[in-house]
């Protein structure tokens, strides 16, 4: 990685612009692609992704002819960064793939094996393997902090304990915390997770909805923490639905939205959701305002046996006639 220190962003991108041109200029063919790295990492901190992915590409192909694996290995991993910004998650998951490859190849430093980690825990988080994503964070935590990477570090600090939240490990987390390696870091970021922590054990959306008025620039500033946050509120609030809703037979849409304190359309949404996915076995009657509940009865097996007992039957029959052609 190559550091640049400047006031501010702008004028970050300018001093690499100016230099890239230089660069051109002389002929410094190495120089060059180091600072078009540098400015693709300024695009992507910028949100400028398209932007980054036109640099990306024919950089690859230089980086390829000229055989350069450690810088290659930082582009691909840059590349995977903005794939997945874009939510396209196979060139992604394709580019990471590429990095990880390459760097197998060549001693990788400890920051850029932090990253690699990663994001690699951000792509298993995605696709919902949020124990190999633990594993992956916890390695890239240590990474940064054996590097003195205190932001990564906390980053990938917060993203173990959002995974063991989802987990459904929240009690773990305090453990987490206190441990001899996290106890540095403790702050704003980390004591917001352990809120949304608590809420999970309580099962409640309300202590839940609280933590993100409590937290916002920790749980809503990060897109990855804010985009696992939405599906467990959902999770959340469908759960307390359950709850509610479970002693009655027919029931006010109205009062269920009363009890909860959430607006009326929104629970008449989550409650024809959590039907039509078979979570909750009724019917909603929206022109008188009802939720009627139904007994969970116990599928009827007589068709399906009637029919595995025909199939056996048959191979038996068909068994029974190759013996009998045999002897006659």
């Amino acid at each position: 990685f190559i550091s640049m220190d400047a006031p501010s962003p702008q004028q970050k991108v300018d001093m690499c612009r100016s230099c890239i041109e230089w660069a051109e200029e002389q002929n410094r063919t190495f120089l060059r692609q180091a600072l078009v790295v540098i400015m693709i990492g300024l695009q992507l901190d910028a949100g400028e992704y398209q932007q980054a992915l036109e640099r990306i590409n024919p950089l690859l192909k230089e980086l390829k002819r000229l055989d350069d694996k450690s810088l290659l290995v930082e582009v691909h991993l840059m590349e995977a960064r903005a794939y997945y910004a874009l939510s396209n998650y196979p060139k992604s998951r394709a580019g990471l793939v590429a990095a990880r490859t390459t760097a197998n190849a060549i001693y990788c430093p400890p920051r850029m094996q932090a990253a690699l980690d990663l994001q690699s825990g951000i792509a298993h988080a995605q696709e919902g393997d949020f124990q190999t994503s633990y594993s992956y964070f916890y390695e890239s935590f240590e990474g940064y902090d054996s590097v003195e990477e205190e932001a990564l570090a906390v980053r990938a600090l917060k993203y173990m304990l959002l995974t063991s939240i989802m987990l459904e490990r929240a009690s773990d987390v305090p453990s987490i915390v206190s441990g001899k390696l996290a106890l540095k870091y403790a702050g704003r970021q980390l004591e917001a997770l352990q809120a949304v922590a608590t809420a999970s054990l309580n099962r409640s959306l309300a202590e839940f909805q609280q933590t993100l008025v409590d937290y916002p620039d920790e749980l809503k500033e990060d897109t990855i923490i804010s985009t696992h946050l939405a599906a467990m509120q959902e999770t959340l609030l469908q759960q307390n639905l359950t709850r509610i809703v479970e002693p009655y037979s027919r029931v006010e849409v109205s009062h269920v939205a009363a009890t909860i304190d959430l607006p009326l359309p929104l629970v008449e949404n989550t409650l024809s959701k959590m039907i039509l996915d078979g979570q909750l076995n009724g019917i909603l009657d929206q022109g008188e305002g009802f939720l009627e509940v139904f007994d969970r009865v116990e599928a009827d097996k007589t068709y399906a046996t009637a029919l595995e007992v025909m199939e056996h039957t048959g191979h038996v029959v068909e068994s029974l006639y190759k013996k009998a052609q045999r002897i006659l």
